[in-house]
């Protein structure tokens, strides 16, 4: 999702200028300021653009993460990672870089794996085994 565009913001708007993007975005949103006939916004996808976008920690790594490419570059199998410990894989890159997972990445569902190094995400193919 593009928290720029959720707020109708330019990327790197100053602090002042996503505070006022949110109060109008939130005015749009709501049922008594808003003709019937027009789609209403999201309102929580607005106050999640905005708690993102108001902390300087969190909007440089939103914007790091829009940089990246969202689609995989091509599916790898977990079997093809190299083990590095108990609970952590890593497959090396094209660019010298490396792809890296951990099993508590995969328990949570984590598929799309960036490279440390360049723009590149694989898909990094498993199954979680069922426990007894």
């Amino acid at each position: 999702m593009d928290l720029y565009a959720v707020l109708n913001l330019a990327p790197g708007a100053s602090p002042a200028k996503i505070k006022a993007a949110y109060h109008r975005a939130l005015l749009v949103a709501h049922p008594d300021k808003n003709n019937a006939s027009q789609p209403t916004p999201d309102i929580a996808a607005i106050k999640d653009a905005y708690r993102v976008l108001s902390s300087p920690a969190l909007c440089a790594k939103a914007d790091q993460d829009q940089l990246r490419c969202p689609r995989p570059a091509q599916v790898i199998l977990l079997a093809d990672f190299d083990e590095q410990g108990a609970d952590a894989w890593t497959h090396m890159c094209r660019c010298s870089g490396a792809y890296a997972i951990t099993g508590a990445e995969m328990d949570h569902g984590v598929h799309l794996v960036p490279c440390t190094s360049c723009s590149k995400v694989v898909w990094v193919g498993y199954e979680l085994a069922e426990e007894e």
